[in-house]
């Protein structure tokens, strides 16, 4: 078997030097980088991330935390990051934390600080006072996907605006009353407060915006679940009272959910009622949502190339990266009805 001795003397440099360039630091010169990789390549050397963590010290694996993996979202960020660490020879280390009290504590400190990988990447997820210090004593790279985390860096969208975007379209057909579906009960799993507070101060801003007051009846508890949304939207409808004409939902989930309540009670979306989303779920395109596509595979791509930056010794990204959303209209809305 080829190894990294034998590159080193065909083209006549140190084995660490060798090592830096296969590794991407950059202290070593373009050239040579390109030098090593040829030889490299011409020999068949296989780099082995075991051999490259004895000599640098390193796991070679980046701990990856989630709330859970039943997820769309989830998944698609994880596919992003897989499809980076992968090309670097770096493993993906799971890392459920979505237990509460000393369920995640003993999740924190047995999966995530005892066997820890060279850098952590946490979707969605507030850490605690003590938790936040007690990663920064690793003095392990750290950023979050998906949401903010208070004095973490993190990569996602602009929850606020995407809240604006998404209502500013309703009313820009001319809906005055619009309900808003929100995910909030997920804080309870120890969710950060982000996502949905975000995307309901974005509804609330383009309402002010347009005139009007944001009615908190006009605001109802979805979980970020099609079945939790669907049975809300139920209730509303079994209640009685008028209807909203527009329906702004967190989630392409919840979005989905509100058009099976709607459309099983008899009502035409969007002749009835409008609806939109965010995200660009896989289930969008079928259910002919009107919705914000975010990307999260990109999200994943973006966090874990700021890491790998970051332990190829390249100077660490100090900011947060603020990625587009983009509307993605199809034939859940439209304009109001006359009456």
């Amino acid at each position: 078997m080829v190894g990294i001795e034998d590159v080193a003397r065909a083209v006549g440099l140190s084995a660490s030097t060798v090592s830096r360039a296969l590794r991407d630091v950059p202290l070593v010169a373009p050239a040579t980088r390109a030098k090593v990789r040829a030889a490299a390549e011409e020999l068949g050397y296989v780099r082995s991330a075991v051999a490259s963590g004895l000599v640098t010290g390193r796991t070679m694996a980046i701990s990856v935390v989630v709330p859970t993996v039943a997820s769309w979202f989830y998944s698609q960020v994880i596919e992003g990051v897989d499809s980076q660490l992968r090309q670097a020879d770096y493993d993906l280390a799971l890392v459920d934390l979505g237990g509460v009290g000393a369920v995640r504590e003993r999740a924190f400190r047995r999966s995530l600080l005892r066997h820890r990988g060279d850098a952590v990447l946490a979707l969605c997820l507030d850490f605690t006072h003590d938790e936040r210090e007690e990663l920064r004593a690793t003095n392990l790279p750290v950023i979050v996907v998906g949401t903010p985390v208070r004095q973490l860096r993190f990569v996602g969208i602009d929850e606020v605006a995407a809240g604006e975007l998404a209502t500013r379209h309703l009313l820009g057909l001319g809906h005055r009353d619009i309900l808003h579906i929100t995910g909030g009960a997920e804080i309870a799993q120890g969710l950060n407060v982000g996502v949905p507070e975000g995307r309901a101060k974005g509804y609330e801003k383009a309402l002010r915006a347009a005139g009007i007051t944001p009615d908190p009846a006009r605001i109802i508890e979805g979980n970020f679940s099609m079945s939790t949304a669907r049975s809300a939207v139920d209730a509303l409808i079994e209640a009685g009272g008028p209807l909203p004409t527009a329906v702004f939902a967190a989630s392409d989930e919840m979005a989905c959910g509100a058009i099976l309540s709607l459309t099983g009670h008899g009502y035409a979306v969007p002749g009835d009622v409008s609806v939109i989303g965010i995200d660009d779920h896989e289930m969008a395109a079928p259910f002919g949502l009107t919705t914000l596509a975010q990307r999260p595979f990109d999200q994943g791509v973006e966090g874990a190339r700021i890491l790998l930056d970051e332990l190829a010794g390249r100077p660490p990204r100090r900011t947060s990266l603020i990625l587009p959303v983009h509307l993605v209209v199809r034939g859940t809305t439209a304009g109001v009805r006359p009456q």
